[in-house]
Formats: structure tokens, sequence, C-alpha cells
């Protein structure tokens, strides 16, 4: 596709901003972040994010992969990643937008049939038994992940899985007539998404580059010219990316040592993944920790850190 070069990648909805939190699902409603951009989310992409937008009410200009579509809630639709979308809301909307990282997207294609995160799509609700189990579901999410809880990654996990299925059922019972279409990738945009799967099985052990590059059979060089084309990272940046995800993800949801944490991500010596976690994050191991564990807000990866 021609235009893809001059078409953004960011990081997290209408933001250049990294992923901000070690939970592997981010909401928030949809008026506190349009409404600061005038209710216009200009086109976009991201390399490793996935978007369910859930519209209760008012209506919405969808554009996803060129098309333009005026559409009125009750509706959920599904941006997966790659897909350039773009939105403008009446400001009138109520909703919410659950963006997924990749690792939770992978996890719930297991969940999912007819591959619902892979298919760029809205769904309208136009069931009242269905719209209302939906909403319940993302109530019941934006509840849990603003008011922390025992339990919050478990509780988020079966929550989100609940609506996936919900969604999967939804899609099965419209069958091939739902609005939207699975567009057919790029060689290139499939080179990426196999190096990200091929991160998410191995990124414990952290292979190099060139390791990763010769699984996919292609140099290291072409492998870093795609990812830097289609996901503005390094390769290397994206590998490091996953590691500090789940690095946050211990630190915050376990019990277990900074030892143990850098053990298990493949770093030779604690002292090395301290440096690492650091440098991108500007805290060490235990401080944030402490952070997580006080309630503090979190803190934002240091910029032009991640590699």
């Amino acid at each position: 596709m021609s235009t893809a070069p001059t078409i953004p990648v960011f990081k997290l909805y209408g933001e250049t901003h990294h992923w901000p939190t070690p939970d592997l699902l981010h909401c928030e409603s949809i008026p506190e972040r349009s409404a600061l951009h005038d209710w216009h989310i200009r086109p976009h992409r991201h390399a490793d994010l996935v978007h369910l937008l859930h519209i209760a009410r008012g209506q919405v200009e969808l554009e996803l992969e060129g098309s333009h579509q005026p559409l009125q809630g009750p509706l959920v639709i599904v941006v997966p990643s790659m897909s350039i979308h773009g939105f403008r809301f009446s400001p009138t909307v109520e909703g919410h937008i659950i963006t997924l990282a990749l690792p939770l997207v992978e996890h719930l294609a297991q969940a999912s049939s007819g591959g619902l995160l892979q298919r760029a799509a809205s769904h309208r609700l136009t069931q009242p038994d269905s719209a209302r189990r939906i909403a319940t579901l993302v109530a019941q999410i934006d509840e849990e992940y603003r008011h922390p809880a025992p339990g919050r990654a478990r509780m988020l996990e079966a929550l989100i899985q609940a609506l996936v299925v919900a969604l999967s059922r939804l899609q099965e019972s419209a069958g091939r007539g739902a609005r939207g279409s699975h567009r057919p990738q790029e060689r290139g945009h499939q080179h990426l998404v196999n190096y990200q799967a091929l991160i998410e099985a191995q990124f414990r052990r952290q292979p190099s580059v060139e390791q990763f590059a010769a699984q996919l059979g292609m140099s290291s060089a072409h492998l870093n010219t795609l990812c830097r084309r289609l996901a503005d990272r390094s390769a290397l940046q994206l590998l490091h990316e996953r590691l500090l995800l789940e690095a946050k993800r211990q630190l915050t949801y376990t019990n277990m040592t900074v030892s143990q944490v850098s053990d298990s991500l493949g770093f030779s010596e604690p002292a090395y993944f301290t440096r690492f976690f650091k440098r991108h994050t500007g805290l060490s191991p235990r401080e944030f920790r402490l952070r997580q564990q006080s309630g503090e807000p979190h803190k934002q990866d240091a910029p032009g850190q991640t590699g």
C-alpha cells in the first residue's frame, strides 16, 4: 500500500506514549480521550495492539482501511494490529475503548473463533439481550481496571475472555455478512506478525536479532528495516519492550525476587537486569515494585530509551 509509510504508528490510543501499565489491557471511556482531540482521532495504526470499541450510544464516523462508514450505537468495532483506522465521534457518544497488548491477543485467539481479533469489522448490537450482556462485561472491565483489588490480573483476564467469547458468538450468528473485511496483508506485514509471534514464543531466551532473522529466512538488516518501517522501532527494541512488559508484570503480580525475575527472563546476572530495567523506566526493579505496592501512578518510560 503506497500510503502506508506516511501513516503514523502509535503505541497507544492516539498517542506516542509507551504502554503505561503492567496490565495486558488498557481501558478508558471514549469521551475522556476523544474530547481532548475535538472528538476526531486521525488515521493511524498500531504495530502490536488491538482495539475493541464499545459504542453504547451516539454516532461515530469510522475510517477503517480506507473505507468510511457512519455508524450508530450500540455496536462494537474491532481494530486489529496494523489496520489503518481513525474515528470522528459525536460529542454525545458514550462507550469505552479496550486496548489489548499482543501477548494477550495471542492468548485470547484460542478463545475466539473466526479470527475475531484479526478481522477488522464493526458489529451492530441489534439484539437487546446481546447488547446488555456486552455492555455489562465492558462495564465490569472498566470497574476492575479503575479500582484495583486482589486478584486483579486474573479477573481482568476472565472478563476480557468472556467478552471475546460473546463477540465471537455474535460474529458467528451474523455469518459472513458482518461489516468490515479482512485486508490481505502485504508480505512485509506478515513478516512483522511472524516476528512478533517468535518474540512471544522465545523472548525469555533472548535470542539475537540475527537468530530471529535466520528463523524468518531473511537478513538482520532486512528485519530491522521492516520493523522500523512498519512498527517505528528496531527489531531489538520490540524484543526489549516485550521483556520490559513481562518484568513489570512479574514485579507487580508475583512475589518473585529481583534475582528470580532476572533469571526467568534470560539475563545472565541480576545486576544486568537492574541496569536494563532502570535504563528503560528510570526506576530500579525494587523502586518500581514499591511504587506498585503503594499505589502511586505509573511512571512513564523514559523517552528514547527502548533499545
